[in-house]
């Protein structure tokens, strides 16, 4: 753990709705970079991504696309978000209790306790995964499909408190989200346009696919990331390859491109992944970090801290709080490089 787990986030930096609301292009967000040779912090727009990169460089992009994972209890104050799917058809599951508009995690449930969905479908909690948040679950989806049927029939993108109101679903998918999976959205892509990637390619600049589903977050306790299924392509191994051997930047978009690159880099390239980048771990694969910025003492901070070495992480958060620089899924986005 680095000491910059521990600061002070103010509720005024917190992004309470997608940056089109508040007059902005999806690329007008702001963009924080740090270079870890030189150790310097500069402050720009994402739009000029392209010109912050060099001919050579692969940025590396999640195809997975968000899931209205929250479903409603069909009576009572809950809500369930659904996780991730296991092999054998059960479902990660995390029970919240609605209340106003937010959603606070809820820790009475019980094994083998059954919860009513809307349509007639149900959650049976079989045991618990993680201690007093996750269960494994067996779903009853009655007359959909499939538990994404159920989803898309009757479910809303998971949101927590400090976005204000409910925002449809288009909101919370990227131009890279191709196949449904992620119980939240990989963030770190939403300020990318067509255009944008356009701008890259014309640059020298590539753009590659990996895919890897994230499973929700842990707002509250700040859990290990947890097994996830991902793929990386071979063709996006070849590039990346290439990209090394010939002096380029590998650069991932998101923790969960990091996450797909470094298993696939360890000798994995399809499967599930339980990979925990740290500073005591390393990167084999990648040289930079495009991402959003992340809570206090949130665990993504030590892949961070990994991409960018401590001295350099803790720059680029200072400056960003005295910027007044906004955070979450709909905030300003944070590239860290070499």
């Amino acid at each position: 753990m680095t000491a910059l787990l521990d600061f002070a986030l103010p509720p005024a930096l917190e992004a309470h709705e997608p940056p089109e609301a508040r007059g902005r292009a999806r690329d007008g967000v702001r963009l924080l970079v740090g270079e870890r040779a030189g150790g310097t912090v500069r402050h720009h727009r994402f739009a000029e991504l392209p010109a912050l990169l060099r001919a050579g460089d692969v940025l590396v992009v999640n195809t997975s696309a968000t899931l209205p994972a929250a479903v409603p209890v069909a009576c009572g104050p809950l809500t369930v978000h659904f996780s991730t799917e296991s092999d054998d058809g059960s479902w990660l599951v995390e029970l919240r209790r609605r209340s106003g508009k937010a959603t606070a995690p809820y820790a009475d449930g019980a094994e083998g306790r059954r919860y009513p969905l809307p349509g007639g479908g149900a959650v049976t909690l079989r045991e618990r995964y993680s201690a007093g948040r996750l269960w494994r679950a067996d779903v009853d989806t009655a007359g959909a499909a499939s538990v994404p049927d159920l989803l898309y029939a009757h479910g809303r993108p998971i949101r927590y408190g400090y976005v204000r109101r409910s925002w449809p679903l288009a909101y919370y998918q990227t131009v890279f989200g191709v196949h449904p999976g992620s119980a939240e959205m990989p963030s770190a892509g939403r300020p990318f346009t067509h255009a944008m990637v356009t701008r890259l390619v014309v640059a020298g600049v590539s753009v590659v696919p990996v895919l890897l589903h994230t499973g929700v977050a842990s707002p509250e306790t700040h859990e290990r990331p947890y097994p996830e299924r991902f793929a990386v392509p071979p063709g996006t191994a070849r590039v990346v390859e290439r990209a090394r051997a010939d002096g380029g930047r590998v650069i991932a978009v998101g923790t969960t491109a990091v996450r797909a690159l470094e298993s696939a880099g360890a000798g994995q390239a399809h499967g599930w992944t339980d990979l925990v980048v740290t500073p005591e771990r390393g990167l084999r694969v990648v040289d930079g970090l495009l991402t959003g910025f992340h809570e206090p003492r949130a665990s993504h901070l030590d892949m961070l801290a990994a991409v960018a070495g401590t001295p350099l992480l803790e720059r680029c958060y200072a400056a960003a709080l005295d910027a007044g620089y906004l955070w979450h899924e709909f905030g300003d986005v944070n590239l860290l490089l070499p």
